[in-house]
């Protein structure tokens, strides 16, 4: 199979691998395809083959210098990340409007039906009717996952919570004030959920930037899933160091 044809069949399996070319020093040019558990297709640096899992687990596009000088364009290919939201309200379908925009894939799980209905959220990919540790067990969250719980209720968000930190997901976090933050942190760690998991929870959650209605808290919550997924701070660009677009690593 030509390296073309399984660049196609990835396309079409839904798996995850980073192509990775050469565009400066010995054989530029050169394609090298790795597929998330390791198999290669083409041929490529050994240095850049060894970087390929931290590459897709970050999902986003780099530009890699090797310890020869080397550059390497590293092009995830797979499928779209996911947000899954626990808690069919109003800022749930918000923020699947907003990660529409962005080309993610949204899932929106709560207990109570009468809630988690295609007319309270018609932007949601997918609607599922369920307790948090029922919906986790149907969408598997991987570390391609955001997780973001809204429900505002102890039987819900204790689960909903202790649940995304037992996943892969490389973002959790929680609607609330400071006051319910700490509360929900007591009740964590008096179900035995280890302090450092804890800080992990961005809660409250989203960019400080003044949001008021729906719409803009979930433009403030889905801005600090970028920022997280990037590594970022989510500043100002102004007085940002880094690169604004690819990274070079």
């Amino acid at each position: 199979m030509s390296l073309v044809e399984r660049l196609a069949a990835l396309a079409a399996s839904g798996d995850r691998g980073v192509l990775l070319t050469i565009v400066e020093g010995n054989g530029v040019g050169s394609n090298l395809l790795v597929l998330e558990g390791g198999e290669t297709h083409g041929e490529g640096p050994d240095g850049a083959a060894a970087l390929a899992d931290e590459v897709i687990r970050r999902g986003r596009n780099r530009l890699l210098v090797l310890e020869d000088g080397a550059k390497v364009f590293a092009e995830v290919y797979g499928p779209p990340p996911r947000l899954f939201v626990y808690g069919a309200v109003d800022t749930a379908e918000a923020l699947c409007r907003g990660a529409k925009l962005l080309g993610w894939r949204s899932i929106v799980a709560d207990a109570r039906g009468k809630f988690a209905t295609r007319e309270r959220i018609p932007s949601a990919d997918e609607l599922i009717v369920a307790w948090p540790e029922e919906a986790y067990a149907q969408v598997e969250p991987d570390h391609q996952t955001a997780i973001v719980v809204l429900t505002h209720d102890d039987k819900f968000d204790e689960p909903a919570l202790i649940g995304a930190l037992a996943t892969e997901a490389f973002y959790v976090g929680a609607l609330g004030s400071r006051r319910n933050q700490e509360r929900r942190r007591e009740r964590l760690l008096e179900a035995g959920v280890a302090e450092a998991d804890i800080d992990g929870i961005m809660g409250p959650c989203g960019l400080d930037i003044g949001a008021d209605t729906q719409e803009e808290t979930a433009l403030s919550i889905l801005g600090e899933i970028l920022a997280v997924r990037a590594r970022r701070e989510g500043g100002f660009l102004k007085q940002a160091k880094q690169r604004i677009h690819v990274e070079i690593e």
